[in-house]
């Protein structure tokens, strides 16, 4: 089974590249600083539900798609 860390992580990183936004951009976007979302990205940081929703909504996905 898949760390869901990585997985997580590793989704954000796509969906945010598929809309060209950088880090810092998605930062700003869903109100978490730059070196949170990194450290998500690189499954370095677990995430509460509340920034999950967050990070969904600043990249107008369904929450369910980051852990596909």
């Amino acid at each position: 089974m898949e760390d869901i860390k990585k997985l997580f992580g590793s989704n954000v990183r796509k969906y945010r590249l598929e809309k060209n936004l950088s880090q810092e951009k998605l930062a700003e976007i869903s109100g978490l600083h730059r070196t949170y979302i990194s450290a998500v990205e690189r499954a370095e940081r677990s995430i509460s539900l509340d920034n999950i929703q967050k990070i969904a909504c600043a990249l107008d996905i369904e929450i369910f798609e980051l852990f596909k």
